[in-house]
């Protein structure tokens, strides 16, 4: 199976899928694959997705990740962000790197811990995904429990909220109360990409301002 990885390039936009991955072949790929890598993974029962993004992707990842620091900075709320964390659940056969994801909620419980611990730590309180192409990711997300999933994909935000272990799309948020991000967002990270990450963010900083 190793021999097989090493083999086999990712190129930039595209995924592989491997099938009757166990456990075990699983966990070892992810120590050979190493924690410093542009590629992300999936698995689910037995099927494991590497991908590697692609520049545009890494753009907005990094402005919308920017955008939720920017929220609960202006808000004056606590939270950790641990980026492309891997999570991960024996018991349900699933694992996931999110493109970012945030401890909000629950940032008092994994401050300061080097390892998250699914089977004792709660799963961040928010994901982000962006331009989502596995039909696997919002089931991972669920079985794992994160209580909100944002998917950016063809310049829409979505923000799914999990209702009874299923996700339930929502105009607003669970940890931005009222504000209409679903809108706003993809409005300021159009910006973004004509007037510049600093103007934009300054922009973006007032807005929640007068929205406070």
């Amino acid at each position: 199976m190793l021999l097989e990885l090493k083999r086999i390039a990712v190129p930039p936009g595209q995924r592989v899928l491997l099938h009757d991955v166990s456990w075990q072949e699983f966990e070892t790929i992810l120590g050979e694959l190493g924690e410093h890598r542009a590629a992300r993974i999936a698995y689910d029962n037995g099927i494991l997705e590497i991908m590697t993004p692609l520049p545009d992707h890494e753009r907005t990842k990094e402005t919308i990740s920017d955008f939720v620091k920017a929220l609960l900075e202006e808000l004056d709320i606590e939270f950790c962000p641990l980026g492309s964390t891997t999570f991960k659940n024996q018991e349900m056969s699933k694992g996931i790197e999110p493109d970012n994801c945030f401890y909000i909620k629950n940032e008092a419980i994994v401050r300061g811990k080097d390892r998250i611990d699914l089977t004792v730590d709660p799963p961040p309180d928010l994901a982000l995904e962006i331009d989502v192409t596995s039909r696997t990711h919002p089931n991972i997300y669920e079985a794992l429990g994160v209580p909100e999933l944002w998917r950016f994909e063809k310049g829409k935000l979505q923000i799914n909220l999990l209702q009874n272990g299923n996700y339930v799309v929502s105009d607003t948020s669970l940890n931005f109360l009222n504000l209409p991000l679903v809108e706003v967002i993809p409005q300021f990270l159009s910006q973004s990409k004509m007037l510049g990450r600093n103007k934009v963010m300054k922009a973006f900083r007032c807005w929640v301002r007068e929205q406070l």
